[in-house]
Order: C-alpha cells, then sequence, then structure tokens
C-alpha cells in the first residue's frame, strides 16, 4: 500500500492463510482490466480490499490463494 506524495511509504501486512475465512476476486469486465480481491479473516467483520491493474493476474492470485487457503 504506497503512500504519500512520492509513493515511498510503503506498507505491508503480513496475513497467515490459516486466519483467512474466505475471499473473493471481482473483475469489470474484458475492456477494464482492474479487478478487487476481497479477504475476510477470522475475527473481523469487514474484508481487507485490494484493487489490481491490469499488470497482475488475479486468475493467478485466486488459484494461489485457493490452493493454500482451502487446504
Amino acid at each position: 500500500d504506497k503512500q504519500g506524495l512520492t509513493g515511498k511509504k510503503v506498507e505491508y501486512h503480513s496475513i497467515p492463510y490459516r486466519s483467512i475465512t474466505h475471499f473473493s476476486v471481482e473483475t469489470a469486465g474484458h475492456f477494464d482490466l482492474d479487478a478487487e480481491l476481497k479477504i475476510w479473516l477470522s475475527g473481523s467483520s469487514a474484508p481487507i480490499a485490494k484493487t489490481f491493474t491490469k499488470g497482475v493476474d488475479i486468475y493467478e492470485v485466486q488459484a494461489i490463494l485457493t490452493q493454500f487457503v482451502a487446504r
């Protein structure tokens, strides 16, 4: 999560897979390549939401999450 005028301040979050209760991926369609990933954690009612641009293969992210969360 980049912040600030220069975008140099970066914040990283580490989330153990076992804390993820479920997640969703939403794409806008063929012409708008942005996608949103929402992750729900145990003990929290509001999801963590991140927007991905066309440079990230959201389906690959979804496949990795599915592989580790569904264990």
